[in-house]
């Protein structure tokens, strides 16, 4: 089983950027599917961007589309998210997540991902 942890949440004002990263330990990385996922309060926890093992056809929440941006480092075990155009709206709490799922697509759900962190909050103030 893979262990993940996030970090680089916190406090920022719209329009700013955050980076996210989650580190993975145990289990085989380089050959999940990892997502991101946020779920604010009273609100179901929802898929924000997945990337495959291969980078291949990343998906993204049409909501996030162009201001954010998953990408993964295999030999850092790491997955980001870097997020530009911080909006009120996006303030969450921030998952990552890792499933055995090989093809990507708004149809995964988090019952497709195996794996969690404990996560990381993220407040924008307008």
């Amino acid at each position: 089983q893979v262990q993940l942890v996030e970090s680089g949440g916190g406090l920022v004002q719209a329009g700013d950027s955050l980076r996210l990263s989650c580190t993975a330990s145990g289990g085989t990385f380089s050959t999940y599917t990892m997502g991101w996922f946020r779920q604010a309060p009273g609100n179901e926890r929802e898929l924000i961007a997945a990337i495959p093992w291969s980078d291949a056809s990343i998906h993204y929440k049409d909501s996030v589309k162009w201001r954010f941006t998953i990408s993964r480092d295999n030999a850092k075990n790491t997955v980001y998210l870097q997020m530009n155009s911080l909006k009120p709206e996006d303030t969450a709490r921030y998952y990552c997540a890792a499933s055995r799922e090989k093809v990507v697509g708004g149809f995964l759900t988090r019952h497709d991902f195996h794996s969690w962190g404990q996560g990381t909050q993220v407040t924008v103030s307008s």
